[in-house]
């Protein structure tokens, strides 16, 4: 189905304390320099200790407002990608609604951990071009120091705390919404997971007691060789050769992840975009963190044919190929 909908406004939002890898070699047993080496990430933003995810998507909402002369009283649906609601329920988005919208809205948490972004994006292209809405809030927040374990040298350097928050609406004449592709590997979960209710994973015995645990090495090898094959897919369901694409933006997990991606594609890396060098992994929220910074310098201009392509826990990964129409 032909999509009639386009995002028509972008906003971000970080905290405002930074955790730089000077500050790590103080946590655990590493270097500022191993650390650029391994991820290119120089600094992470932290929310403080009375703060959470919704503090984060009500930040991205108000930047989002800040930025464009535009208005949420006729938005219908809120919906929020996050791995780290601040309660069971209500959920974020609820949260979201009481704070700017009417009670006409509705509001759903969506959970594909670094690719709910994409996720939340394909949810709502489809519900607007359908017909049954009209003007949708996506935000995508996490906040993922307070599912860190700062003794795990090898995760807790990555991650950071942020959000992004988008309009979604109608408009059959001058689509913003050229292909989607989407799936998951759930047997790979306990390569990238964080317990909850439960701490067995087909009759396995999980450790963690509720923060996030990877095996870098596993998940590092299919993200590369997923999202290869991902982006290829998308790219012949959009239309679009990697050729005529003008940005691809990828999940900021890691630079060298994305350096080993962009090599395989044979996509040069001056036309990638990526949030992690001062953010760190903000898992859902980092493409539209990029996208932000890149609209704010000047980067992307409206028109650019735009690839995103998220990947995560699950194991799931998500991807649209867009145009700047915001």
């Amino acid at each position: 189905m032909k999509s009639k909908a386009k995002i028509t406004a972008i906003g971000a939002y970080v905290p405002d304390k930074r955790l730089t890898n000077k500050d790590m070699e103080k946590l655990v047993d590493t270097s500022n320099e191993w650390i650029v080496r391994r991820t290119g990430i120089k600094e992470r933003r932290i929310l403080p200790e009375d703060q959470f995810t919704s503090d984060l998507a009500f930040g991205a909402v108000r930047n989002l407002l800040d930025r464009y002369e535009t208005a949420l009283d006729d938005i219908d649906l809120v919906i929020v990608s996050t791995s780290t609601p601040d309660y069971g329920f209500p959920s974020v988005a609820a949260q979201v609604q009481a704070k700017f919208l009417t009670e006409k809205a509705g509001a759903f948490d969506l959970n594909a951990t670094c690719s709910g972004f994409e996720y939340a994006l394909h949810v709502a292209n489809g519900l607007v071009t359908s017909g049954l809405n009209q003007r949708i809030l996506v935000v995508a927040a996490d906040a993922m120091s307070k599912v860190t374990d700062y003794t795990d040298r090898t995760t807790c350097i990555l991650l950071g705390d942020g959000a992004g928050a988008a309009v979604v609406e109608y408009d059959e004449e001058n689509p913003g919404f050229f292909g989607s592709f989407m799936g998951a590997e759930g047997g790979m979960g306990k390569a990238l997971y964080r317990t909850g209710l439960s701490s067995v994973m087909n009759g396995e015995k999980l450790s963690g007691a509720g923060k996030m645990v990877q095996n870098g090495r596993e998940v590092y090898k299919w993200a590369v060789q997923i999202v290869t094959d991902g982006v290829l897919q998308l790219a012949e369901k959009s239309g679009y050769t990697l050729q005529k694409i003008n940005w691809f933006v990828p999940h900021s997990a890691n630079l060298r992840m994305i350096e080993s991606i962009s090599e395989r594609l044979n996509f040069p890396m001056e036309k990638v975009l990526y949030s992690l060098e001062y953010y760190g992994n903000t898992s859902s929220a980092s493409i539209p963190l990029a996208l932000s910074d890149a609209l704010k310098e000047g980067k992307i201009k409206k028109g650019d044919r735009i690839l995103l392509y998220g990947f995560g826990g699950g194991l799931v990964h998500c991807g649209q190929v867009i145009s700047c129409t915001f």
